[in-house]
């Protein structure tokens, strides 16, 4: 199983951000999806995840701000990110866990934002 994600970029605080990330390979079935993030000198964090049947989880730093959605066909999820400050400025991993209990990461997208 590989997870591609893009979408990452430099904006100015008050702006948006869509990231992607797609799992390809041999899934039978994912237990939840979902976007962690590391920022310099910072452990990595989970920012937002939807499990298989649909239910989502945030951090509290982001509530209300970025929403997360999937393409259950496609093995597709994506992070809008809007209202972005510069402490979401982080290196973002997508990550995966399927129902056999495998998982893995995503080679991660950088997300800069500036003041």
């Amino acid at each position: 199983v590989q997870l591609q994600a893009s979408g990452g970029g430099l904006v100015q605080a008050g702006g948006s951000l869509r990231l992607s990330c797609a799992a390809s390979g041999s899934i039978f079935g994912i237990s939840v999806m979902g976007w962690y993030r590391q920022a310099p000198g910072k452990q990595r964090e989970p920012v937002a995840s939807i499990i298989g049947g649909g239910g989502t989880n945030y951090a509290d730093s982001v509530k209300g701000r970025f929403t997360i959605s999937r393409d259950i066909t496609k093995n597709t999820v994506w992070l809008q990110m809007n209202s972005l400050k510069p402490e979401d400025t982080a290196v973002y991993y997508c990550h995966v866990r399927l129902v056999t209990k495998f998982e893995t990461w995503g080679q991660g997208t950088l997300v800069t934002v500036s003041s």
